[in-house]
């Protein structure tokens, strides 16, 4: 039912019955809100899908690709009506005019183009932005395109192209705009913190005659009277009222649909939520408890920004006097940053035992990672520094894991000789306890490889296994001290509870040396399995195993 890999994009159709959704898995999903699942699946792209836009009359469907084609889909006949190549690079974001047929799409080839819808083909294309075009929205009049750059807000024109205005706006890589009420919003997020920014579009310029190549010259055109004229296009058919229900948009076919006996449709008759009365929608999604909103919705604009006598000189040089305020502000000056957003988290307290399963690596802090990032104003993370700096440590831990490949091989090289106890020493001997828990996991597996002599070597390193923050270690050591009990303790005992015996035996002095040895080990290891016996979940049930078979012991 849904998709197989990571949704990129979202859009909701203008009349609020469909949802559309595009995947990695290069598939477009159109979702009935109503019956609560897919009525239709858009394939045509060869890679992952950015962006999807509805058309204002809700009647096409655009979506931008990583392989740089733009297309538009018909809702009604359920099929592509057009593709736009023309991108050298992925494709980021596609916005409708919002009175003519006119699409606008932006990609990381830096360029902006602008689609006639009735000719499908190129009106004309605005290059040179300062990096990949992320975000692009038109004014709702339609008299210009803003594009959020790094760090800046531009006002085009498209025909011909050219750049009426130019803001600066601290904004970094901004992700996302809007308009209210003369102002455009813009989100922008870097790491785990999320700022707005507003801009007085009253401010700004947005109209021009003189065209100008927004490429070689961004110095923004001086402010010329607009000239209002009939639209050069088509203008989008929209019903009269709010409540005029919308063309309904083709269902999945017979080869579209899967077996009844599929989880998808399964699902899909269990939730059929068909309104027949659209006067019925009110009283079904009307919330019959008021819901308290934080901040409370207003539909004032936001506050204007300060006075021009209060703009610092570099603001006062910008190119246009429009400025961008963060909010909320509540005073004009900063406030300090609480502690918990400095960019370098305060070290957590680490867990006595690490999972074996665990999420993330343990010892490793994402911070050493990345730039040091100064408050209040974050610095912008670029792609090139942040593949730079995880760079710094790939050199320290490619010579660990070769370290640690090379002394496996000078271990498996013994192995190979048919020679258990050396490859055992020479496993101790590296002082690598990665290398003795790997060696033990496959001892572990044949208990007939233990001997008595291969106990005295493996014991000291089972004490330290048992002492390890690693889950993994601790196990490896419980499971070779669990076969040690079952297979020798009662040997040992019975050697060292015999009588001496009469003359000289070399072998049966080699054995019970090397009991009196073990049993000493065992000793000392008694001590730490009954003192965490008392720990709950399964390393407490393990350890309260070894300390009933060690009971004899004591």
């Amino acid at each position: 039912m849904g998709h197989k890999a990571n949704i990129c994009s979202l859009d909701f159709h203008p009349y609020g019955e469909f949802v559309a959704s595009g995947s990695q898995d290069t598939n477009i999903k159109l979702w009935d809100i109503r019956r609560k699942g897919c009525v239709f699946r858009y394939r045509g792209h060869s890679q992952a899908v950015r962006c999807l836009r509805f058309s204002p009359d809700g009647k096409w469907l655009a979506s931008a690709a990583d392989d740089h084609t733009v297309k538009l889909w018909d809702l009604t006949a359920g099929k592509m009506m057009s593709e736009f190549p023309g991108h050298t690079g992925p494709v980021n974001v596609v916005e409708f005019h919002p009175n003519e047929y006119l699409l606008a799409s932006g990609g990381s080839d830096r360029t902006i183009r602008f689609w006639d819808l009735e000719k499908f083909q190129v009106v004309s294309c605005i290059e040179g932005e300062p990096g990949p075009v992320r975000s692009v929205l038109f004014n709702p009049d339609g008299c210009c395109l803003y594009s959020g750059c790094q760090d800046s807000l531009r006002v085009y024109g498209w025909e011909p192209e050219r750049c009426f205005d130019v803001v600066l706006v601290s904004w970094g890589k901004v992700a996302d705009l809007a308009v209210c009420n003369d102002q455009l919003i813009g989100v922008a997020f870097s790491q785990s913190n999320v700022s707005s920014y507003v801009v007085d579009l009253t401010r700004v310029t947005r109209t021009g005659t003189v065209a100008q190549d927004p490429v070689q010259d961004s110095q923004p055109l001086a402010q010329q009277p607009a000239h209002p004229s009939a639209p050069l296009r088509r203008i989008y058919e929209r019903p009269s009222t709010a409540c005029s229900k919308p063309q309904r948009v083709k269902q999945n076919s017979e080869s579209e649909r899967r077996s009844p006996s599929s989880e998808d449709d399964r699902d899909e008759r269990e939730s059929r939520a068909e309104i027949q009365n659209a006067e019925e929608y009110n009283e079904i999604f009307q919330p019959k408890n008021s819901i308290s909103r934080t901040p409370p919705r207003r539909s004032e604009p936001f506050p204007a920004p300060p006075e021009d006598d209060m703009v610092s000189a570099k603001e006062a040089a910008q190119p246009s006097p429009a400025m961008d305020l963060q909010f909320p502000v509540p005073n004009l000056e900063v406030p300090p940053w609480p502690p918990a957003v400095t960019s370098t988290p305060a070290p957590k307290a680490e867990p006595a035992i690490i999972p074996a399963t665990r999420n993330e690596p343990i010892g490793l802090k994402a911070s050493d990672f990345l730039p040091a990032v100064k408050i209040p104003q974050q610095a912008e993370l670029v792609d090139e520094d942040a593949m730079s700096q995880i760079r710094k440590g790939h050199d320290t831990m490619c010579v660990v894991l070769t370290s640690r490949h090379k002394n496996l091989d000078t271990v498996r090289a013994v192995w190979t000789m048919g020679d258990i106890k050396t490859s055992v020493d020479s496993a101790v001997a590296i002082n690598d306890l990665s290398v003795v828990v790997d060696l033990l996991n496959i001892v572990n597996q044949k208990a007939s490889l233990w001997k008595l002599d291969l106990c005295t070597t493996v014991l000291p390193q089972i004490e330290r296994l048992l002492q390890s923050k690693y889950e993994s270690y601790v196990q490896t050591g419980c499971t070779s001290l669990k076969l040690i009990l079952q297979r020798f303790l009662p040997l040992i005992t019975d050697i060292l509870a015999a009588p001496p015996s009469v003359g000289v035996d070399i072998s049966r002095e080699e054995r019970l040396h090397k009991c009196q040895l073990c049993y000493k080990q065992l000793k000392s290891i008694s001590g730490l399995v009954k003192s965490k016996s008392g720990l709950s979940g399964r390393h407490g049930s393990a350890f309260r195993e070894l300390h009933l078979l060690m009971a004899s012991l004591d």
